[in-house]
């Protein structure tokens, strides 16, 4: 508990700092290169960890975060392979969270890795999705001949399940071009073989991030292509939670959705990031194409648990 409110003050103080900041650009200079929110095969990416420092080398970044579904499992290869690469490092997760059956995205970045309660939940939520996904394949079975459950797993090869894995052997069933496309058509929360996966409502995901003494970011809350987009009084109690910053730039936020992420910025006083949210082959996503300002990430930096390491 005494961990938990030194978090929690830690980030009201941001929030009032940040507040004179709030209608900048996440990323406001060519100086550094920061791009903290990417993924790898130990969730649903398809680079290893060495793979994404190797990447955001070669896409000229000074800073990349790896940030994997509700896993840390490959942040021993991946500061490794940054400090070999002289590549700096962001380690973080991106916490599975649920708004009325929507699912909400929290970036957590810099947690303590050996805090208890976040690898417990992180087993919990692993857990959920695999019966999730379990139950979409099953109610699947009669419009997709072919489909079968132990191949969907075994793509994962030991990674946390997830709809991506479900896309890509839909891919390979011959139903869908590519994995964007399976989203958009079959695997849509509005499609008839969408399931609920059991997860935090975001203000506990908020709350076990300062736990942890992570500093918690809202991913993409405007991509209204992913769904319904997390609403004002949403963010007011993550906001009390603790929430440090919104991404505003994001490949699925459009003009209209990036003014409305900095109309909560600007009402809440929040900092705001930007990244890729890549995800290798996955996803066209392209390392760097937003960027996550220096002022901005210097606050991250104050407030981790953990050091980032550097190039």
């Amino acid at each position: 508990m005494p961990h938990f409110w030194v978090a929690q003050r830690c980030g009201s103080e941001v929030h009032q700092a940040g507040s004179s900041h709030a209608v900048l650009g996440a990323y406001d200079g060519p100086m550094i290169r920061i791009d903290p929110h990417a993924h790898t095969i130990h969730s649903d990416g398809t680079d290893t960890p060495s793979g994404l420092v190797r990447a955001a080398k070669t896409a000229g970044l000074d800073y990349v975060g790896i940030s994997d579904h509700d896993t840390t499992a490959g942040w021993d290869e991946a500061i490794e392979a940054a400090k070999a690469a002289r590549v700096g490092l962001i380690p973080g997760v991106e916490f599975s969270a649920q708004w009325q059956g929507r699912p909400v995205h929290v970036l957590g970045l810099l947690v303590d890795p050996a805090y208890e309660p976040l690898q417990q939940e992180f087993v919990n939520a692993q857990n959920s999705r695999a019966e999730r996904l379990a139950r979409m394949v099953a109610k699947m079975q009669g419009d997709f001949p072919g489909l079968a459950w132990e191949n969907v797993e075994a793509r994962a090869n030991g990674a946390p399940l997830g709809r991506p894995h479900l896309a890509d052997e839909l891919v390979q069933l011959g139903y869908v071009p590519n994995r964007s496309e399976a989203f958009k058509v079959i695997l849509s929360p509005a499609g008839p073989y969408w399931e609920r996966q059991r997860t935090l409502p975001p203000r506990e995901a908020v709350e076990l991030i300062r736990a942890a003494g992570g500093v918690p970011i809202l991913a993409h809350p405007q991509a209204t292509r992913r769904g319904r987009p997390v609403p004002q009084e949403v963010v007011q109690e993550m906001v009390e939670a603790g929430l440090f910053a919104l991404e505003r730039d994001h490949r699925d936020h459009n003009e209209e959705d990036r003014a409305e992420v900095e109309r909560l910025a600007e009402y809440f006083g929040l900092p705001m990031t930007g990244g890729s949210d890549y995800h290798g082959l996955g996803k066209p996503n392209q390392l760097g194409e937003n960027l996550t300002g220096e002022e901005v990430f210097e606050q991250i930096r104050r407030q981790g648990a953990i050091e980032v390491i550097e190039p």
